[in-house]
């Protein structure tokens, strides 16, 4: 992994390719290249860093002429970041070349059957394994799409494999398997790419491929394969949002830019699912006598979206009343999980394309559970394998850190809460009617926390906090579970080492960690719980920690007894405060981040995307 373009065209390919690349960067990276066939030879450069490097030596692209080829920027899997280990990947005999995005499980038994060959490597990746592979397969047949073919009959694992051949010079070959790929239609030109915005300068017609799909194109034509090698017909989807969707518009970075789309984001995933004070949720439908029988909901994700699941265990069973258990999907695919045809399985992914998301969907319905994605990305892999979606309409997120997507996914939770709660009347009219006009005042009330006011205050704190070395977030019921994604967007972008706890659980073994001079950020905006976690906040600050509270405009009065240092933040009902106390968590990150001088967008070692387990 990680970013794929692929051009065939009548123009030069090279800095099409580039320009793809770089719109990818924000998938993260450690190394990019690209290959192009001219003058009867596929002609490869790659270089460890930054695409600028890559830009440098090959001066923009114009140092690789031709009109076809295919580009890379590689997140290290197999091999250490290196120029050697980038892709593109040739072959021994310099016939085939590929990018690969994905992992291959057997690629040592086919390296060492390879090298009894007396085939001989450059790189200690995988991929170059799949293009010795398709090599010797195309040596024996001279069949291009054949060998390719016989290698996806081979190999195991996961791929978004696109691949060159120097006796076919106007043909590209790419297919997939657990790994995201899109074909886009250009005129006199076609492209391939692991994401949109790699290609949407170029076109907005769009195919999203399935897993076992086989493309076969050049600039004029396309043909798709499925697994069983036979011709199929592939919907077009048009993009509709813009390019300038996916740029800065004057932003420094892009997270603070997705901070500041908060609040439209939200009303824009909400407002399709309200009509005449209902929540509709088209697409989905739930047999009352389903949901009168569900006898367990499981929340699986990773990462941020996990933290959403933690949010949403405390607002599904409040509203629901329905035993509701969150899980790393990591952890789900393996641990023998209690799954009947009772159990809904809610799986939430921004990309719809995460491995450990999707093979835990996979096993969920294996299992007999019913299954529901919240995901942004129509046509991606787990919105296809679902038994019902629903889209948060977020448009690109290209920070690696997840903001609006976070916020998003808040609000289907909410919106599936109520609408679930109102089928299982679990809920009072009144209820339903006072929850849903709070969700629709949240997208104000996320606004007026980015002000130009509400910013300076929490870059003030950022610049007395940015040099803490260990970081402590506490809070109780839903802030406890805001304290979760807090602390990650901490580790993610200012590489600070951070902890959220529970706060009664301090006194069973985290108090001992609290000295002189820790950072310690309270989120207490539960009014049945305020007091309880001022006097854990007590408890910190008796052993000389430093406190940042985070609290609503009604304790205005209070926080300043036991805090050295607050957020205001407006107030909402209970189960909703995490879409508002979430916000100056992720601005306090952002700005320490810049204070400590950290690469925001890309921070080191993480993906956008994570499509391999």
């Amino acid at each position: 992994m990680c970013g794929i373009v692929g051009f065939a065209g009548k123009v030069p390919a090279a800095p099409i390719l580039l320009d793809g690349l770089k719109k990818l960067e924000y998938r993260g990276y450690d190394s990019a290249g690209v290959c192009v066939y001219h003058a009867g030879s596929l002609q490869v450069a790659k270089k460890q860093g930054e695409l600028k490097n890559l830009l440098a030596v090959t001066d923009n692209g114009a140092t690789l002429p031709g009109n076809i080829g295919i580009g890379h920027t590689r997140w290290a899997t197999h091999g250490a970041p290196s120029d050697e280990n980038a892709h593109p990947h040739l072959s021994q005999d310099g016939k085939i070349a590929v990018v690969h995005n994905g992992i291959i499980e057997n690629y040592l038994a086919l390296k060492e059957m390879l090298l009894a060959q007396g085939v001989t490597f450059r790189s200690e990746t995988d991929t170059e394994v799949v293009c010795n592979l398709i090599a010797m397969y195309y040596a024996r047949s001279g069949n291009f799409l054949w060998s390719v073919q016989m290698t996806r009959e081979v190999i195991v694992g996961s791929y978004a494999l696109v691949i060159l051949c120097a006796d076919e010079p106007d043909t590209i070959i790419a297919m997939k398997q657990d790994s995201p790929l899109i074909f886009g239609q250009g005129e006199g030109c076609n492209f391939v790419a692991s994401d949109v915005p790699a290609i949407l300068k170029y076109t907005r017609e769009v195919v999203y491929l399935n897993d076992g799909d086989l493309v076969v194109m050049t600039a004029d034509s396309v043909r798709f394969l499925n697994r069983q090698s036979a011709t199929v017909e592939k919907k077009t989807e048009h993009i509709a949002w813009d390019i300038t969707a996916a740029e800065k518009g004057g932003y420094e970075h892009f997270m603070l830019k997705e901070i500041f789309e908060q609040p439209s984001a939200f009303a824009k995933t909400i407002s399709p699912h309200i009509q005449d004070g209902k929540v509709v949720l088209d697409g989905v439908s739930f047999e009352e006598r389903y949901l009168k029988n569900l006898s367990r909901i499981y929340v699986v994700a990773c990462g941020s979206a996990y933290y959403v699941g933690c949010v949403g265990k405390y607002v599904l069973e409040k509203l629901c009343r329905v035993p509701v258990e969150p899980m790393l999907a990591s952890e789900f695919h393996y641990c023998d999980p209690l799954c009947d045809e009772n159990t809904l399985v809610l799986v939430i992914s921004q990309s719809g394309e995460t491995a450990d998301t999707k093979l835990a969907l996979l096993e969920a319905k294996r299992r007999g559970a019913r299954t529901l994605a919240i995901v942004n990305v129509v046509g991606s892999a787990i919105s296809k394998e679902a038994d019902d979606v629903i889209y948060t309409w977020a448009g690109p997120e290209i920070a690696v850190a997840t903001t609006k997507a976070y916020s998003t996914q808040l609000a289907i939770v909410y919106l599936l809460g109520l609408y679930m709660a109102r089928l299982r009347e679990t809920i009072t009219d009144g209820e339903y009617d006072e929850l849903l006009a709070a969700i629709q005042a949240l997208p104000g009330q996320i606004a007026a926390l980015l002000t130009e006011e509400k910013i300076q205050e929490i870059q003030d704190f950022a610049k007395k906090f940015h040099q803490a070395e260990d970081v402590y977030f506490i809070g109780r019921n839903v802030d406890n579970a805001t304290c979760l994604e807090g602390s990650l967007k901490l580790k993610e972008i200012a590489y600070i080492h951070s902890e959220a706890y529970a706060a009664g659980e301090l006194k069973h073994g985290p108090i001992s960690l609290i000295v002189p001079g820790t950072l310690v950020v309270a989120v207490a905006t539960h009014p049945d719980l305020f007091d309880k976690t001022m006097s854990n906040v007590k408890e910190t600050t008796s052993r000389g920690a430093d406190v940042l509270a985070v609290t609503t405009d009604a304790f205005a009065d209070e926080i300043g007894k036991t805090a050295g240092q607050w957020v205001l933040i407006p107030e909402t009902l209970p189960l909703l405060q995490p879409s508002l106390s979430v916000v100056p968590l992720q601005l306090f990150s952002y700005y320490v981040s810049l204070e400590r001088g950290c690469s925001i967008d890309k921070p080191r070692n993480l993906a956008k995307s994570v499509t391999v387990e």
